[in-house]
């Protein structure tokens, strides 16, 4: 690889960290993970050359990838301890499982499109990310068998935080998830549990494809 094909790919992250700063991502582990993982190899075909740009990109199954400042203020609001386990409903691309994999000490994620878990997958064994386990299911109903969570990141939003879900988060454990009765109006949530109950906090407008339970329609042919 030349020295100025490394030069703009050095000037392309450095653009794409400042970028993350000024959309309100501070905590430096976040950056250092969002800096360690390339987005590149989550992202197939014709925007493939878009990685470092802060937009949503179409993949496949009719889903998106996340524009990266989103992922990261996500990542930052679920303030991931070394020793934590995660949830993640809904692996698309596998990008924001694999930022989480720097942070925590495993990460269990759920996606009902075989297609998607398989190219994830495939992504993760490339990057050697050995502490993620991606498995094809309902992620609305969450992962009672590995339950409870340290923490929980929902990457589809859903008209009202899920019980299920809620009901596998550890007391003093955190959930991020966008709410919002339709794709024009929703709201990431921070949900934290308590002895008593759970307190919520609206951080802020985001845009996600709906949280919708059962599997793929490719999976039941």
């Amino acid at each position: 690889m030349s020295s100025q094909v490394n030069q703009d790919i050095a000037e392309r992250k450095m653009q794409f960290l400042f970028q993350l700063r000024s959309k309100g991502v501070t905590d430096n582990r976040v950056l250092t993970a969002m800096e360690k993982i390339d987005r590149g190899p989550f992202i197939q075909g014709f925007f493939a050359d878009r990685a470092y740009e802060d937009t949503p990109l179409p993949i496949a199954c009719g889903q998106t990838i996340s524009q990266p400042s989103v992922v990261a203020l996500m990542t930052q609001a679920l303030n991931v301890q070394p020793r934590d386990k995660v949830l993640e409903v809904g692996t698309g691309s596998g990008y924001q499982a694999a930022i989480l994999s720097q942070l925590a000490r495993r990460v269990y994620t759920v996606e009902r499109h075989r297609q998607l878990i398989r190219t994830a997958r495939k992504a993760f064994e490339e990057l050697d990310l050995g502490n993620i386990t991606a498995i094809i299911g309902d992620g609305s109903f969450g992962l009672p068998q590995q339950a409870p969570f340290d923490r929980i990141v929902v990457t589809a939003a859903a008209e009202d935080p899920p019980g299920p879900l809620l009901a596998q988060l550890r007391v003093g454990g955190i959930m991020v998830v966008p709410v919002g009765q339709s794709d024009a109006v929703q709201s990431l949530i921070k949900v934290t549990r308590t002895e008593t109950g759970f307190d919520y906090d609206e951080l802020r407008p985001v845009r996600f494809v709906p949280l919708l339970e059962g599997l793929g329609k490719e999976e039941y042919i």
